[in-house]
């Protein structure tokens, strides 16, 4: 059976990379090669790993790697070291190492190779794995006091810098503070004196600002934002309760929370107390007064935003299906609390020029929809399910055919290995004529999964064929009777993807209150042509 090679880099890689030490991926890509000739291991696939994350669950060529070892493909994974394969906790430590002993898949270092079926290099594997999660979490803990020690001197220790500031390397010290830019600081004024002092009117008097109208504003002049976007509200909120704008640093405001939910890892990243968070006098120079910024403050606890529980209760049957056919956002219910109005569809992005329409109306479209699409739908499925089977037999046929293809070339490359020891091949010869099989094998196998993955495909289909109608049909005969938003909004996902909205007049533009434009996208593969209504 092949081998695979297993790259990936670490914090001390960085730093290293960083003193000019070479790209490390192409050092240990070498380095593992030699081992690979030296004990004759059939190399046919290199996995890289770009991104140093703490879990399994962050690192995707990990996830790929330990799905294809359980699966048996694999004799063993060529690595530099143990530790390269789990640094997280002891759950993803033991994921790894089961993984390798139940599957029977040796693990080899320039240093040993690594036999799950013995018990000594076992343990040894284990204890590896336990000392890098020590190790990990020392120069974590390391790193974290060293950021507070930095915070706590005024310095910036962030990524990104707030909008109207740049990142700047501080001269003769370590670290970096923050530089003003003028053009965003000028907007920062403009965001604060809207809302603490408000707008001049030709009466002499002046109107505060709320947030949404602030957005409003500065959509309307074509304020670009940091990434060239339009502004949004929570952008606005973020801005006024950020004390970097008032010369200090704020650490710990959006720390992770880890907790367990039905026996899945969440991690949240709520907004701290003030009491919680690091907030300390910063190097770099401010945009407004500190009492300009106590104001907004004051101002900003007298409107508070909703409560979490109310904030995620689901209120719309169409909350996260329903799309804006010009921006791309998600479309909301607007209720009108003070008005004897029934709610209505909009997209929250205020520069955004898709017309609203009554909520009733958008719902029961989408219904009709349905039903249409799924009459319509009946009469494809008769027609094109005599074809698609015949397909599907030529493509089975085709499988077969492959997998035997592959079966005479690890045959043949067991041959190979014979001649090696008889004498008959040199070490160079053998190398050769291993590579040339090998990338006949891989080409084979990557043939085989593709085919097998169609195959895979068409059968999810079929099986969504059979199973869409019935559900569908069922949706629509309940719908009514259903006891809330929740119950009708988890139904229509389970049979819609999304669904996009576009209306491009109003009433008063001379538009009706239905002339909008629907189109569904049923949950099928993406072959399947979507529905208008």
């Amino acid at each position: 059976m092949p081998f695979c090679m297993y790259l990936r880099k670490s914090r001390a890689d960085a730093d290293a990379e960083a003193r000019g030490e070479g790209e490390t991926l192409a050092r240990h890509e070498k380095a593992l090669l030699e081992v690979s000739k030296r004990g004759h291991y059939n190399v046919t696939e290199i996995y890289r790993e770009v991104v140093s994350g703490e879990t399994i669950a962050a690192r995707p060529v990990m996830q790929r790697l330990l799905s294809e070892v359980e699966q048996g493909a694999w004799e063993g994974v060529l690595v530099m070291e143990v530790e390269r394969l789990a640094r997280g906790d002891t759950i993803d430590q033991g994921i790894v190492a089961q993984t390798f002993k139940f599957s029977d898949t040796k693990i080899v270092t320039p240093l040993k190779v690594y036999d799950p079926a013995n018990e000594y290099d076992e343990e040894y594997f284990e204890f590896g794995l336990f000392m890098s999660r020590r190790e990990y979490k020392t120069i974590n803990r390391r790193l974290q006091r060293g950021r507070v020690a930095s915070v706590k001197e005024g310095k910036y220790v962030s990524n990104k810098a707030p909008y109207g500031y740049r990142r700047v390397k501080l001269e003769r010290d370590k670290g970096f503070t923050l530089e003003i830019i003028p053009e965003e600081a000028d907007v920062i004024r403009l965001i604060y004196d809207l809302y603490t002092s408000g707008e001049l009117l030709p009466d002499g008097t002046r109107k505060r600002l709320g947030v949404s109208l602030i957005v409003r504003r500065l959509n309307a002049l074509k304020v670009p934002t940091k990434m060239g976007g339009d502004w949004v509200v929570a952008t606005i909120r973020d801005i006024l309760i950020n004390p970097v704008y008032c010369g200090k640093i704020r650490w710990n405001w959006r720390h992770q929370v880890k907790r367990m939910v039905d026996g899945q890892l969440v991690v949240e990243r709520p907004r701290a107390s003030v009491e919680e968070c690091v907030i300390v006098d910063g190097l770099h120079e401010k945009i407004i007064s500190e009492e300009q910024f106590n104001l907004a403050q004051e101002l900003m606890s007298k409107n508070p935003p909703r409560p979490i529980g109310e904030r995620y209760t689901v209120k719309s049957p169409l909350a996260g299906l329903v799309i804006c056919g010009k921006c791309g956002r998600r479309m909301v219910r607007r209720p009108y609390a003070h008005k004897n109005e029934p709610p209505s569809l909009m997209c929250a992005a205020t520069s955004c020029s898709n017309v609203s329409s009554r909520f009733s109306f958008v719902e029961q479209r989408v219904l009709d929809g349905l039903r249409e699409w799924l009459e319509d739908y009946r009469l494809e499925w008769g027609l094109d399910a005599p074809q698609d089977a015949s397909l599907l037999e030529h493509k089975r046929r085709a499988a077969k055919r492959l997998a035997g293809e592959l079966a005479t070339l690890d045959k043949q490359l067991d041959n190979v290995h014979d001649l090696l020891e008889q004498g008959v091949y040199s070490t160079e010869k053998f190398l050769e004529r291993s590579r040339v099989l090998a990338e006949k094998i891989q080409t084979a196998k990557e043939n085989l999964d593709a085919i097998e993955t169609e195959i895979a495909l068409d059968a999810a289909r079929e099986e969504s064929r059979r199973s869409i109608i019935p559900e569908v049909e069922h949706l629509l005969a309940v719908y009514d009777d259903l006891p809330d938003a929740k119950a009708k909004n988890d139904m229509l996902k389970s049979v819609l993807e999304k669904v996009v909205y576009t209306k491009e007049r109003g009433v008063r533009d001379g538009g009706t209150p239905d002339g909008f434009e629907l189109v569904l996208y049923p949950r099928l593969p993406s072959s399947l042509p979507p529905a208008k209504k």
